[in-house]
């Protein structure tokens, strides 16, 4: 059919727009991975481009938190599937490994039950022969089994999955074809996380261990589907630490995207998504400045159309269904101190003794809105480097303690005197490993889920979007083009999913169907200016 021919109200067809030479205008609002991926693909293919953000300054969760004198991580630590941003940065003319300062993590991470300690390592063997030593030979080889099928979960997934826009499972089914459909059973979609672990491991430890994977995205190993054993895969493939911290991949992502022409200005709220005979044509800033514009890329939390945060025309382009089940939040101290006692690694995690069903109870005690009575820890260790003969940081060094807490779309606000208790909880699950962290400068950064609802509206503190809760949730995301025509979607919280690479992959998605419709009216031919930022 001719594009520029749409159909009539009686079916017939009638003369569309005609086509333009123009180059098509697009607003993306928000810095994060997926706004600033889109960004530059969308530039690279001759479009005008520019990105509003709300903050200070770009790169959304991939933010730092000060400390004195220092900067820490506020989110992500680590950097897991990097071919994706080698492939990114190679569509764009650049290299990634020139942007950027990588180095392969030896120890994946360290974890600790009390006074018994567990390193995952890169290598598989060396893996396996830790496992061998806390759990036993037989643990050893199931672990070996576990590997290969995390490693086939991946790649029934990756191409029809990840990479692609969003199915359903009909048309999963058929990206991966039909005769591939033992492979499709065998991801055990049915299965809950916690179950199919079960199946693989004897040793309560080692199901804890890889029943964290689920809080990668903000969910319960008891609710999460089997599918997500496919994290274990891709930490094991290669997790990756950037000199200066994940903030450096966010720089790089902003220039990446200056050089194919962006124009990216910080401290602009949008207020409105503007719309004229039902397709957008720009936005409306919270100064009450209007910007025109082909199209509009959102990169924030999908939640916040849904509450009608940016107009109504844009909550009804998400349609009037129930909303979905929230993630969690998490509740963070950063801070600069001493390390006492065993010794730390990178990536750390503390884990409750596994007897009494107590990690159970955690993710009971987040379900019905509270912090757990005894919280999983986690440990980020910033200045070492994830080697086993790595050198230990002489004198202070910058920390950060995670545990995982209830978002505030539960409804209610978690009290000072929770989180004292919760603190102390998470001090003595470190005293129990024989671990002691003491401040040396100020006292620790306390972020906690109704600091993150500020910092992301709509998300009610929700890091990772809507919770994976069984089998549907996977096809339950919102995709990355909408009912609204012009209006498209790309972040964590959409399609494919949460996390660094993942939301990158959607902005890829996105910039892909918006460049197919946009052919239709346009005519563009790929070209790179100097691009800017500005900060007013």
């Amino acid at each position: 059919m001719n594009p520029s021919m749409q159909p009539s109200p009686g079916g017939t067809y009638r003369p569309g727009p005609p086509r333009t030479n123009r180059s098509p205008q697009v607003l993306v609002i928000g810095a994060g991975v997926g706004g600033l991926t889109a960004a530059a693909l969308l530039a690279r293919q001759g479009l005008q481009v520019r990105v509003l953000e709300q903050a200070d300054a770009p790169g959304g969760k991939l933010g730092q938190i000060a400390v004195g004198p220092h900067r820490l991580d506020a989110g992500p630590t680590v950097l897991t599937m990097r071919w994706v941003f080698d492939a990114l940065f190679d569509a764009l003319g650049l290299s990634f490994e020139r942007c950027v300062t990588l180095q392969r993590c030896e120890v994946l991470a360290r974890h600790a039950w009390g006074d018994q300690w567990l390193d995952l390592h890169a290598d598989l063997d060396a893996s396996v022969d830790a496992i061998a030593l806390l759990s036993g030979p037989a643990e050893a080889a199931r672990y070996r089994v576990f590997c290969q099928r995390a490693q086939a979960v991946f790649r029934t997934l990756d191409r029809p999955f990840l990479q692609a826009s969003r199915p359903n499972p009909l048309s999963l089914t058929a990206r991966v074809g039909w005769r591939r459909l033992p492979d499709m059973l065998a991801i055990a979609p049915f299965r809950s996380l916690w179950d199919e672990l079960g199946r693989h491991f004897h040793d309560p430890r080692l199901r804890q261990l890889f029943g964290r994977y689920a809080t990668y995205c903000g969910s319960s190993p008891f609710d999460a589907p089997a599918t997500l054993m496919l994290v274990a895969h891709v930490e094991r493939e290669a997790v990756w630490q950037l000199d200066g911290g994940m903030r450096s991949l966010g720089r790089a992502l902003l220039q990446a995207a200056q050089s194919q022409g962006v124009q990216v200005d910080c401290n602009q709220p949008v207020a409105e998504i503007r719309v004229e005979r039902g397709r957008v044509c720009g936005v409306r800033l919270a100064s009450g400045e209007c910007i025109d514009a082909d199209a509009v890329l959102f990169n924030g939390d999908a939640a916040a159309l849904q509450a009608g945060l940016l107009g109504e025309s844009a909550r009804a382009a998400m349609g009037g269904g129930k909303p979905l089940p929230r993630s969690l939040s998490a509740l963070t101290w950063h801070f600069e101190g001493r390390v006492d006692g065993g010794p730390l690694s990178h990536h750390n995690v503390f884990f409750s003794p596994p007897e009494h069903d107590g990690y159970r109870r955690e993710f009971d005690d987040l379900a019905a809105g509270r912090l757990p009575a005894s919280p999983t820890v986690y440990v980020c260790a910033q200045d070492r480097r994830a080697h086993d003969d790595g050198p230990m940081p002489d004198g202070p060094e910058r920390l950060m303690c995670l545990v995982n807490a209830p978002a505030e779309s539960t409804g209610r606000t978690l009290d000072e005197l929770e989180i004292s208790a919760c603190e102390q909880a998470m001090w003595q699950q470190l005293a129990r490993a024989g671990v002691s962290l003491m401040s040396t400068g100020e006292p620790p950064r306390i972020t906690r889920p109704a600091d993150h609802a500020r910092r992301y509206p709509g998300s009610g503190g929700a890091l990772y979007g809507p919770a994976s809760r069984g089998w549907q949730a996977s096809f339950q995301r919102p995709a990355h083009k909408t009912r609204l025509a012009g209006l498209y979607l790309a972040g964590g919280t959409v399609h494919p999913g949460p996390g660094v690479p993942m939301a990158a992959l959607s902005g890829r998605l996105a910039a892909q169907q918006m460049l197919a419709d946009l052919a239709s009216t346009f005519r563009f031919h790929p070209v790179a200016t100097p691009g800017g930022m500005s900060t007013p």
